[in-house]
């Protein structure tokens, strides 16, 4: 069975990181829009973070600009807009695809792991999965689920 940290990711600056560096740590991988109507989120997402981090919870955050073209053009004023308006501390890495041809290999995987209601699509920002610390998609979330009411379940793969 192949796990999350099987993938590779690019970060911000371009650089290639292997997920294997969150290898055994519970993880929420969520993509994100800074011109959303959910992007409000971010301080839910930077909530359990923040509360859960000691515990080895990380947040990754992946820019999407495939949903009305919700995201800025640079990456560098995404990330510093996450920070500013919502203190994100929680690792963001580089724009990508959810979706079609170009969707990022992470997502493919994440998608066919665990589909939607109706279809394993992405349908909007802020999708969330839950990932144990074996890198196995135990739970995936829609778009409009606060970041609060996913907490109990994150609670039980935490221990």
């Amino acid at each position: 069975m192949t796990s999350v940290y099987e993938f590779k990711v690019k970060k911000p600056n371009g650089e290639i990181i292997s997920l294997k560096e969150y290898e055994g740590k519970p993880l929420v991988i969520v993509n994100t829009a800074s011109k959303c109507g959910l992007t409000p989120q971010f301080e839910g997402l930077q909530s359990l973070y923040e509360k859960y981090k000691d515990d080895g919870l990380v947040v990754l955050g992946f820019p999407c600009d495939q949903f009305n073209n919700q995201e800025f053009d640079d990456i560098d004023k995404t990330t510093e807009f996450c920070r500013l308006n919502y203190g994100v501390s929680f690792p963001m890495f580089a724009k990508i695809d959810v979706n079609g041809d170009n969707a990022d290999p992470l997502y493919k995987h994440l998608t066919t792991e665990k589909k939607g209601i109706l279809s394993k699509k992405i349908k909007w920002n802020f999708t969330k999965f839950l990932v144990d610390r074996s890198g196995q998609v135990v739970e995936r979330y829609a778009p409009t689920t606060a970041p609060e009411k996913i907490e109990e379940e994150l609670k039980n793969i935490l221990i």
